[in-house]
This record gives structure tokens, C-alpha cells and sequence, in this order.
């Protein structure tokens, strides 16, 4: 066990307290001294242990006090323990600040080994950045780093800031960012995420963020903003508290007066029964156990990969019922390849792809470059072009040896007379013609996510109502990649403005559950801002996603979406577990305590011990499993 030097001095004042404590015991034991005959003697035998143990919650009542926060577990402590001490419960009274303490130990350990496991996964900030200068190179603070300046990564070393690389070829470690335990190639042209451990060989990147704008400082700064942000529950017990805590005093001190009045028990039992009833009243077990589990609630999903805001956004995640997806980046892959190639009258599949090859060769349409990757991929050689011309919306002619091609659309076949064959692909569909004959068709889709279905599939297993998918694409290609992935209801041909207003319709229709919104953070902030719970995925590197989102999935893998749910569905359990033992226990114990039936040894078992154990029970929110 790793403890904190103030950990360790609090440990050291247990055990010599508890030494002390033990001799104290002992003596009177064997009867050297009695209280009786001895009073002041074993006043100050047990006074001195109890000093030892309690300076430091009689100066932070103290304190509080001052700061006007009358009512907290330490004052409750301090009056209970002063109270025993008056009616000569010494042994109990030491007891019970020595057992206070050991809890204090405990959860604050336990606190700290939250705080560890979220400090070492997002240890990832850089000490320091390789910046080429000419023919050498110079260690320097990565602040200093600015735009375009080019970088040198060595092999095991953290990438320092954002950038492409330039120069060689490795295999980067995004487990700190993703989650993923794969490490990933990267290639001269690829953009590197900082953060990153660089693997096995040396590169040179250009910087296109300034450090303070680059992932690494956004992610420390989500998490550590993340921890400060409430969930409702939190807000409740932190309320409760505040009101409960001046009752029971106000109770205690009723019960302190009038047992004597109205029952035949003496001055000395009742002052008793109220130090029990203080004691027992302390919400130290609410207090600790309900942030920290949704700290390591935090800690966990980020640890997955999923970068929570607040216990807030955890709490409503783990009652989402309605999932709506956008498609292209989310579902998709979000790059256009060629899935089909349909050939007509007389001409081969190979004339229509090497029509369509030469043809798009010289465009940076992102159809364009899905056909010359595929014409590439078939080893298709581009014939003589001339007299291209790109018609805006409609696509482009040329002649090619001699042969009068138009690539396009429907609009463009029509405008020249070509009589269409029917298409029985579906997607984005480019048409060849050759001297205004049909030559084929060449279909263009979007690919699913590889993982895409097993997302919707488990996202319903773990009780999602509905699943809706909301697309700017025509019906027929949103139909097919929505039923490819299971998805319930489909909504093509939005525009943005259109794709918000049917998401405010679903959120309306289910007024009495939660609606997320699951977006590739670019162009969905709207519809992340509007969602009751707004999660960005597969974009860490887009300030839309940061911004607007709720909930960031640090990779493009919708998966990611069911772990973060029982993630959040396992905090809000362990949450509602320790309310209603600490409510239990205390409300037991505080009725006896009451009536009289209870002691020191009681109200310490219904404090400290069901703290410890609540304690206990929120630490299991850090434990995080592969599913």
C-alpha cells in the first residue's frame, strides 16, 4: 500500500495513540488506577491519546466554524467525544475518535488511489519536445513549439503535440487516448495525436496545434473538469446534508434535556444516549461514498476510452432509452469506396472502370478518388484524355481515344439523351457513357463500421427502447446502411437545420426518458447541444466534439457506446447501494439509540463501520473489465 506522507503521519498517530490507548486500558484493568479513587489521573491517562488522535479534527471544526460551516461530521465528533468525556466514558470516548480516524485513513487512501488510477492513465502530458533545428536538434518545453515547426520522435518516447508525419514510419501506442490496447501504423501523410507513445521507429512530424490547443491539453483539461461537475445525486446528499446534520444536533440535544424530565433515566444516561445519537448521525458514509463513486466512475470510463464531463452526464447515460445515430462517420466509415461496377450493351466491366479511371483521374472529388483508387487497385492504365470539362453538379466529359465519356449523374445522362439501363446497386450511383451509349454504372457507398451492427445490437440487449438514424443521404442509401446496422427508425434527406427539428420531435415523444445523440462531432453540434445527453465520437482531435458534446468516445468505435452505459449503470448501482445501507443502518441504530438501547460501541459500528464499507463498495467503480 502507497500512502501520502500526510497519509503516513496520520498512520503514525493511530498506532502511538492506540499504544497509548492500549496501556491506558491495562491500568485500569488491573485496577492501579480507578476512576472512582482517581479521576484526574485517568482524565489525563486517557486525555493524552485522545489529543494525540483528535488535534487535527478540533482545528478543522475549528476552522469550519469560523467559515460558518457549523454543522459537519468533525463538530458532531467533537461535541459527542466532549459530551462522553463529561459523564467519565473515557476508554469509549478514545475509542470511538482512534475508529473515526482509522475511517478518515481509509477513505482518504481510498480517495487518493481513485485520483492515482486516473493521474497515471492520463499521464501522458510531455516533459519536453524534439525540435529540428537545421541539421540538429534541441530539447525544448513543448509551449515552445509553434505551428509547423517540425518535431523529432524517438522510439518509447510520448508524442509531444498534434501534427502529420513527414518523415518514417512506426507503430504508435493510443492506449492512454483510445482505450486500445492495438498499437497503430503510422504512414508519411498520417496525422499523430499527442499523448501517443511512439513504438518502434523514429519520425518526424509536422505541428498543426499549438500545445495548448493540441488533444493532450484538451483530454487533461475534460478529465480534470469532469471531476468537479455534479451528478443531481451528488447535489441531493450535499442538500441532505446540510439540513440533516443541524437536526440531529438539535435532536441530540433534546434528547439530552428532556429524558431526565419525562422518564426515570438520570442525567448521566441521557447525555450518553445524545453522544450515541451524534455519533451514529454522522453522514460521513453519504458524504464520501457518493462523489467517489462517481470519481471512479469518471476514471473508468476513461480509462475505456470514454471521457465523461461530469457525474451528471454519467447518471443520465445510464438512463438513456433512445439512441439516435448520425450516419456518415458514425455508423460509416466515413470514406466512399466502390462496391459495384454494372456493366451494359456490349461493354466490359473493365471498359467501364477504365472509362471511369481516366476519366476522374485529375479530380479531388471524394467520389472521384474512391473510382481511381479502385481503378488502381485493378491496375486499370489511363487512356489519352482531352477536352475535360467538369460540370458543376453534374459530373464530367472528356474524350478518351477518341471516345465522346461522360461520367455522372442521372441529370447529366438526360441533358446529353443517354437512355439509362436500370441499376440494381444502391448508393451513389456514377454512370458511363461512351458516343451516348450506356456503357455501366459504377456503385458508390459508404462502408458500416465493422462493429456497427454489434453496437446497435448491444445497446438493445442492454434495454434501449429505440434506435433512429438521422442522414442527410438519399432514402435508398440510408435504408440500406440503417438496416444493415439494425436500426429501428431511419430518417433520410435532412438538411442540418432539419436533422435538429426531427431530434427535438424525438426528444418531445419520449418526454419521461433520456435522448442521446450520437455524432462525429463535426458537423452535429447542433444536435449534440439540443440531445439531453450529447456524445461525440471518433473525433478527439475536433474542437466541435470537445465543445459541444457531453460525453467523448476517444475513438471511432460505436462499441464504445454499451461499455460506457454499463459503466455508468454499474456507478448509479453501487451509488443507490450505499444510500440505502447508510440511510438503513443509521435509521436503526438512531431509533435505539433514542430509546437507550444502544453505546459507544454501537454509533462507532454505524458511522465508521458502515463507512468503511460504503467506501469499500465505491472503490468497485474503478474496476474496469473487457467486455
Amino acid at each position: 500500500m502507497m500512502f501520502t506522507p500526510k497519509q503516513k503521519k496520520l498512520l503514525k498517530r493511530i498506532i502511538i495513540s492506540g499504544a497509548v490507548y492500549a496501556a491506558a486500558l491495562i491500568i485500569l484493568k488491573t485496577e492501579l488506577l480507578t476512576i472512582e479513587e482517581d479521576l484526574w489521573l485517568c482524565f489525563v491517562m486517557f486525555l493524552v491519546p485522545y489529543g494525540i488522535i483528535s488535534y487535527d479534527i478540533f482545528l478543522s471544526a475549528v476552522r469550519n466554524i469560523k467559515r460558518g460551516q457549523v454543522f459537519d461530521e468533525k463538530f458532531l465528533m467533537i461535541i459527542a467525544t466532549f459530551g462522553a468525556f463529561a459523564i467519565k466514558e473515557f476508554a469509549e470516548t478514545v475509542a470511538v475518535m482512534i475508529l473515526f480516524q482509522i475511517g478518515e485513513l481509509f477513505q482518504s487512501y481510498a480517495v487518493g488511489k481513485a485520483r492515482r488510477a486516473i493521474s497515471e492513465m492520463m499521464d501522458i502530458a510531455p516533459e519536453y519536445a524534439n525540435l529540428v533545428k537545421g541539421d540538429s536538434v534541441e530539447k525544448v518545453d513543448p509551449d515552445d513549439v509553434k505551428i509547423d515547426d517540425v518535431i523529432l520522435v524517438k522510439s518509447g518516447e510520448k508524442i509531444p503535440l498534434d501534427g502529420i508525419c513527414i518523415e518514417g514510419t512506426t507503430m504508435v501506442d493510443t492506449k492512454a487516448l483510445t482505450g486500445e490496447s492495438v498499437p497503430r501504423t503510422v504512414h508519411e501523410g498520417d496525422e499523430v495525436l499527442s499523448g501517443c507513445i511512439n513504438g518502434s521507429g523514429v519520425i518526424k512530424l509536422k505541428v498543426t496545434k499549438e500545445y495548448d490547443d493540441c488533444t493532450v491539453a484538451k483530454v487533461m483539461e475534460l478529465v480534470e473538469e469532469a471531476a468537479a461537475v455534479k451528478a443531481p445525486t451528488e447535489n441531493f446528499i450535499t442538500r441532505f446534508a446540510r439540513i440533516y446534520t443541524p437536526a440531529v444536533v438539535m435532536t441530540a440535544l433534546l434528547l439530552a434535556v428532556l429524558i431526565p424530565v419525562f422518564t426515570s433515566r438520570g442525567f448521566n444516561d441521557s447525555i450518553m444516549t445524545a453522544c450515541v445519537f451524534l455519533v451514529t448521525s454522522c453522514p460521513c458514509a453519504l458524504v464520501i461514498s457518493v462523489p467517489l463513486s462517481f470519481f471512479g466512475g469518471i476514471g473508468a470510463a476513461a480509462k475505456r476510452g470514454v471521457l465523461v464531463k461530469g457525474g451528471n452526464y454519467l447518471e443520465l447515460i445510464s438512463k438513456a432509452d433512445t439512441f439516435v445515430f448520425d450516419k456518415t462517420g458514425t455508423l460509416t466509415k466515413g470514406n466512399f469506396v466502390v462496391t459495384d461496377i454494372e456493366n451494359h450493351n456490349g461493354f466490359s466491366v473493365d471498359d467501364v472502370i477504365n472509362m471511369a479511371y481516366t476519366i476522374e483521374k485529375g479530380s479531388a472529388h471524394p467520389i472521384a478518388i474512391s473510382i481511381v483508387a479502385e481503378g488502381e487497385k485493378r491496375g486499370c492504365v489511363s487512356g489519352l484524355c482531352r477536352d475535360i470539362a467538369e460540370i458543376s453538379g453534374r459530373g464530367i466529359k472528356a474524350s478518351i481515344d477518341g471516345v465522346n465519356v461522360l461520367a455522372g449523374n442521372q441529370k447529366l445522362m438526360d441533358e446529353n439523351g443517354v437512355a439509362l439501363e436500370n441499376c440494381k446497386g444502391t448508393g451513389s450511383l456514377v454512370y458511363i457513357a461512351a458516343d451516348g451509349v450506356h456503357a455501366g454504372t459504377v456503385v458508390i457507398a459508404d462502408e458500416l463500421k465493422d462493429d456497427a451492427k454489434a453496437a446497435v445490437s448491444e445497446l438493445k440487449r442492454l434495454g434501449v427502447k429505440q434506435t433512429v438514424m438521422l442522414s442527410g443521404d438519399k432514402k435508398s442509401v440510408a435504408e440500406n446502411i440503417g438496416g444493415l446496422a439494425g436500426i429501428d427508425r431511419i430518417c433520410a434527406e435532412l438538411l442540418p437545420d432539419a436533422k435538429v427539428a426531427r431530434l427535438e420531435e424525438i426528444i418531445k415523444s419520449d418526454s419521461t426518458g433520456v435522448t442521446a445523440y450520437v455524432g462525429d462531432g463535426i458537423n452535429d453540434a447542433p444536435a449534440l447541444a439540443v440531445a439531453d445527453v450529447g456524445i461525440a465520437m471518433g473525433s478527439l482531435g475536433s474542437d466541435a466534439a470537445i465543445e459541444a458534446a457531453d460525453i467523448v468516445l476517444m475513438d471511432d468505435s460505436p462499441l464504445k457506446l454499451a461499455g460506457a452505459i454499463k459503466i455508468a449503470r454499474k456507478t448509479c448501482r453501487i451509488v443507490k447501494q450505499n444510500i440505502i445501507l447508510a440511510l438503513s443502518v443509521k435509521f436503526i441504530v438512531l431509533l435505539l439509540a433514542a430509546v437507550g438501547r444502544t453505546n459507544m460501541w454501537f454509533a462507532i459500528i454505524a458511522d465508521v463501520g458502515i463507512m468503511i464499507v460504503a467506501v469499500l463498495n465505491a472503490t468497485r467503480t474503478q474496476i474496469v473489465k473487457n467486455d
